[in-house]
């Protein structure tokens, strides 16, 4: 956003409190068509992801600790599109916020602490396959229900506790003094970092964590194609014998399908963290409608998960048909069978 330049007239303004929204020439139309879209982006999020919520938490078949993690990754998408984007909406179509300045702060805390809640479930996402596919021995009793339960813990608190101490304390604009009087003359309110503390946040929260997640992808995949190349070159006795010491094929395809994820995620992602990492060094010159496109290309991440589970994954179209049927309702559906082709 452009803090570079701050009128002397606007100094009046920390005196008398008065505030105003920022002046934008967007046509009727434009902000019509960006509503239809993000309001678009916001239904496939919220309805998407619950289907994800309720197909996990209700089906027995589901319930592994994998899966497990993603109902809570679906939780944190499903929040995101249910109470960060829509004011967001509101904000980037009308250029102004209308929902105080308490609010606001409790917005960008939620909003942060949601987008490194994600970073870490998929970390715990990825350790999961890796011991799944490169460890297959030892994975039940490594990923158990304690460990699940650990890591989720980890997941959700690490990241409230960073986000909403670092919001709340003002700690991300010390220093901002163009910031603050901007705050002070306009309804505006946007998640923003100085010097130091976009370095960190690019540092510690995107490029280490995605860092260790490729490189435990990278092995998983090298893992994988040298199991599938062992079972292709045995006979059909010696497949029977040593099938228990290696990775089963579902658990290589759903970590080739969850290195997807995470490829979306990084993609979506980097843009944004890129601009936290250098718009302070350009002396935050980058225009607020560049910064509006970057963090909604993150929240489309959230709007992609469910889209990449309905592609992939059998059982999510099943589950899909059984709640939308209304046959979710029925007596022992939780026991229905979800891969028919399973043996």
């Amino acid at each position: 956003m452009d803090l570079t330049y701050i009128p002397e007239d606007l100094s009046s303004c920390l005196e008398f409190g008065n505030k105003s929204c920022p002046f934008t020439n967007r046509s009727f139309h434009v902000r019509m068509i960006m509503y239809l879209i993000m309001t678009g982006a916001m239904v496939i999020t919220v309805f998407g992801n619950l289907v994800i919520m309720i197909s996990i938490s209700h089906f027995k078949q589901l319930h592994s600790p994998t899966n497990f993690l993603i109902l809570s990754m679906a939780t944190t998408d499903f929040l995101l599109g249910f109470v960060i984007m829509p004011y967001s909406m509101v904000r980037s179509v009308e250029s102004c916020w209308y929902f105080g300045d308490g609010f606001c702060k409790f917005h960008a805390s939620f909003d942060m602490m949601l987008s490194l809640t994600s970073i870490f479930h998929l970390c715990s996402i990825a350790i999961d396959r890796f011991y799944a596919v490169c460890y297959p021995l030892h994975y039940s009793t490594t990923m158990t229900t304690s460990m699940i339960k650990r890591l989720l813990a980890f997941c959700w608190s690490a990241p409230a506790l960073f986000s909403f101490g670092l919001v709340l304390s003002e700690a991300n604009v010390s220093g901002m003094q163009n910031y603050e009087i901007l705050v002070a003359c306009f309804n505006f309110c946007a998640l923003t970092f100085n010097k130091f503390w976009g370095t960190i946040m690019f540092t510690t929260c995107f490029f280490t964590p995605g860092s260790i997640m490729v490189g435990i992808y990278g092995k998983i995949f090298i893992v994988s194609k040298r199991h599938a190349r062992v079972i292709s070159n045995m006979s059909e006795n010696a497949k029977g014998e040593v099938k228990n010491n290696l990775s089963k094929k579902k658990d290589r395809k759903a970590a080739k399908t969850l290195g997807i994820v995470m490829g979306v995620f990084l993609a979506c992602w980097l843009p944004c963290f890129l601009a936290v990492l250098i718009d302070p060094y350009l002396d935050y010159s980058t225009p607020i409608i560049v910064l509006d496109l970057l963090v909604w290309l993150g929240y489309f991440n959230s709007t992609c998960n469910p889209l990449i589970h309905g592609f992939f994954y059998p059982w999510f179209r099943k589950a899909l048909k059984y709640i939308v049927s209304g046959k979710i309702f029925s007596s022992h559906s939780e026991t229905a069978n979800l891969f028919p082709e399973a043996h």
